[in-house]
């Protein structure tokens, strides 16, 4: 399997109406202290090589100015034992709650979604459900009324209906391109009637 480029990946959430946080790549302290101007960004190094970015010291949180450029100068020392990599800037988004949507490939049963509280707490809480694709929209709800965290990821069901679109453009993504082996939205943060993807993580093949 091969990892998809990250902006490959933004254009195909972008053509299921899947929001995602404004990103670009950067080749310099300089462009990813300029991408800082209008608010704290992210940054982020990709490689092939280290999938668990958080994990290997490869995320820089809440840079401006002159701390985003140090923080590159960093990632790219980190970068050298890790290449081929690239930096991406991304907008910082603060609060809200983070969850995980998930895709993969089952040899028996085919595409299948799973629908998880995010970040490091899928693993530490166990707190997932998974369905095959295509799902309906009584999947999308049993899917959301299954996990322990319900009421914290629909703000006390404030958002179940954005959640369950979302689920739904997610699962369509996965039953029409055949070619995506993974999918990872990790995490997708939510905030009241809002949402945003952050992480993209895609495998082909």
């Amino acid at each position: 399997m091969a990892l998809l480029d990250y902006f490959e990946g933004k254009k195909i959430l972008d053509r299921y109406g899947i929001k995602s946080i404004e990103s670009r790549y950067v080749a310099s302290g300089r462009e990813a202290s300029k991408f800082s101007e209008n608010g704290p960004i992210v940054l982020k190094l990709i490689s092939g090589k280290a999938l668990h970015k958080s994990k290997s010291g490869l995320v820089k949180l809440d840079l401006r100015g002159e701390e985003a450029d140090q923080a590159y100068e960093e990632l790219s020392s980190k970068g050298k034992n890790l290449k081929p990599y690239r930096i991406i800037a991304q907008k910082m988004s603060k609060g809200g709650v983070e969850i995980i949507i998930g895709g993969r490939t089952d040899p028996q049963f085919g595409k299948l979604i799973l629908l998880g509280l995010g970040g490091i707490y899928v693993e530490i809480f166990k707190d997932f459900a998974l369905r095959i694709c295509p799902i309906t929209r009584n999947d999308a709800i049993d899917m959301i009324s299954q996990l322990k965290s319900k009421d914290v990821v629909t703000f006390h069901g404030k958002d179940t209906e954005m959640l369950v679109k979302l689920l739904l453009s997610v699962s369509k993504l996965l039953t029409e391109n055949d070619s995506i082996a993974e999918l990872d939205l990790n995490p997708v943060i939510i905030k009241e009637g809002s949402y945003v993807a952050v992480d993209i993580r895609m495998m082909t093949g």
